[in-house]
């Protein structure tokens, strides 16, 4: 292991943002948490974080790019927490440190898991920057203690997340599906939209995911897809931002094949029927004013990975 006062080297990952296709939620359990039936796919948005040795303790975090300015930068940063934990479970006795730099893309409190992919890759960085020798499996058990999102930021493509979503199967998804994403001004924390679904009285005692969804993903059927989306935390988010539903309404005029709220939200995805159309949806949705920002992204792609 090279000096953590001469080691010039940094390491740069690189880790997708994600759409849930379906989001399934239970009842809130005694533990506070709620079991969940999901379907992860992670799409082209990307952040990236660069990891550098630091002195022995020394943990810092730098965030640039878009709503840089929203990331906490001490010790409540995800991405910090990540590179401890690291350090403290598997470097034990070894002098880590590490300085970081978030680069964001990912749309933050968006409901697209931004923290959690940031918390991603700064595992996978430092791992490889301290020449930890921690499996794949080892590095995703480990992200399930930071948050339910973080193992699936790690694996990425298309997956299955079932208890609070952070135990995953693979799902074999054919061909590429394009997405045109609405960004909403603000931001919406996952406490609260779980909060506002408990004030409602939403959840199911039977979990799945929804009839024919599986099916469409290894046919690469477009408009079976869309017939499935679902997600059971947008009456919660749309009650807590209600221009949601405007956006959603006009997406479906603009001619989105379908629509969903990207997890906690307030982030809107829209399913194009391909390329070209997602293009024509991007344009015309922009005109519209009715969001922050509008982005055509392409899913499923890899999680988090090293940039060479």
């Amino acid at each position: 292991m090279a000096s953590p006062v001469t080691e010039a080297e940094v390491v740069r990952v690189r880790v997708a943002g994600k759409v849930n296709l379906a989001l399934r939620s239970g009842r809130r359990r005694p533990d506070g948490y709620h079991s969940l039936a999901t379907v992860f796919q992670a799409v082209s948005l990307f952040d990236e974080v660069d990891a550098a040795w630091a002195r022995p303790g020394q943990f810092t975090v730098r965030v640039v790019g878009e709503q840089a300015a929203q990331v906490p930068t001490g010790d409540t940063n995800l991405a910090v927490r990540a590179a401890r934990l690291l350090a403290t479970t598997w470097g034990v006795n070894l002098p880590l440190g590490a300085d970081l730099v978030i680069r964001k893309s990912i749309p933050v409190g968006g409901g697209m898991a931004g923290g959690s992919a940031d918390a991603a890759g700064a595992l996978l960085a430092c791992a490889v920057l301290w020449d930890l020798d921690v499996s794949p499996d080892e590095l995703r058990a480990l992200g399930a203690q930071l948050g339910a999102d973080v193992p699936f930021c790690l694996a990425g493509g298309t997956a299955l997340g079932t208890n609070r979503g952070d135990e995953l199967t693979p799902v074999l998804s054919r061909g590429s599906y394009h997405w045109v994403l609405a960004f909403s001004e603000g931001e919406l924390s996952t406490p609260a939209v779980f909060g506002k679904f408990d004030e409602l009285g939403l959840g199911t005692d039977t979990l799945g995911v929804p009839d024919g969804m599986l099916n469409a993903l290894v046919s690469g059927d477009v408009l079976a897809l869309g017939r499935t989306l679902t997600n059971d935390l947008e009456p919660a988010a749309l009650a807590l931002r209600p221009h949601l539903a405007s956006v959603l309404e006009a997406g479906a005029e603009l001619g989105a094949v379908a629509s969903v709220v990207s997890g906690s939200g307030p982030t809107v995805a829209f399913l194009a029927a391909n390329e070209p159309a997602a293009v024509d949806l991007s344009v015309r949705l922009s005109s519209e004013g009715m969001c922050r920002a509008v982005k055509r992204v392409s899913g499923p792609v890899p999680g988090a990975r090293l940039v060479v």
